[in-house]
């Protein structure tokens, strides 16, 4: 029988309907909360590393800028989170999904223009044709510019997918390759075992290196913005 190599992409049902609200619902239990009182390592841990992100996300903001601090960190710590779940056993990545990472980019880039436009009109108009271009250039530039600006959300979106996908099915295609090698070659087996054991641990990694990537490019663009 063929194996559909994007099963484990597909999202999973219960009687009929899908779970993945139940699945993104998940990470909460995860974080510290004020109804927890007795601190533990764990969550001074995840307190202590809210903070350093925080303070290097907001370091160059103004203090318009500084008012998104919530937004931010709730979206690094979300797609943080559900990139982690998706690499356990039997689990559904909802960031591989090209229509949720886009549900998330668009509001956001939108919200940052939106505010530029609105408290920094003529320095936003201005991105659309750089200072000193000469007059035969300025249709084609301010269309480069446009394009340039509505892609910016598209980019974001298709970068997160993207990574998040290609590693998911590498290690699907390597583990298979070493199930399939455990009954043919030991010796193989066992150096594809360690390659799919290293290709994990990076794949934690590019979880949460994916997750910082995405926020700070929203960051960036509130910078530009306000």
């Amino acid at each position: 029988m063929n194996e559909n190599l994007f099963a484990s992409f597909t999202t999973p049902t219960l009687m009929g309907f899908p779970i993945v609200i139940l699945i993104i619902m998940f990470p909460n239990i995860l974080f510290p909360s004020p109804r927890r009182l007795i601190n533990n390592r764990l969550i001074s841990f995840q307190h202590w590393l809210i903070q350093l992100i925080l303070n290097q996300l907001m370091a160059m903001h103004s203090t318009k800028g500084r008012t998104w601090s919530l937004m931010l960190i709730s979206l690094i710590m979300f797609i943080g989170s559900t990139n982690l779940l998706g690499l356990l056993p039997h689990s559904f990545t909802p960031t591989t999904q090209l229509s949720m990472n886009l549900a998330m980019a668009i509001p956001l880039w939108a919200g940052t223009v939106i505010l530029g436009f609105r408290h920094k009109t003529k320095t936003s108009l201005a991105h659309f044709l750089p200072q000193g271009t000469p007059t035969p250039l300025i249709p084609v530039l301010v269309i480069i510019e446009t394009i340039s600006l509505f892609i910016q959300p598209l980019a974001l979106a298709v970068r997160l997918t993207a990574n998040i996908t290609a590693g998911h099915l590498l290690m699907h295609l390597i583990g298979a390759a070493t199930l399939a090698l455990s009954s043919i070659n030991a010796l193989t087996a066992l150096i594809t075992f360690i390659i799919l054991t290293l290709l994990t641990i990076l794949e934690f990694a590019v979880a949460m290196i994916q997750a910082y990537v995405f926020t700070l490019l929203v960051s960036l663009y509130l910078h530009d913005n306000t």
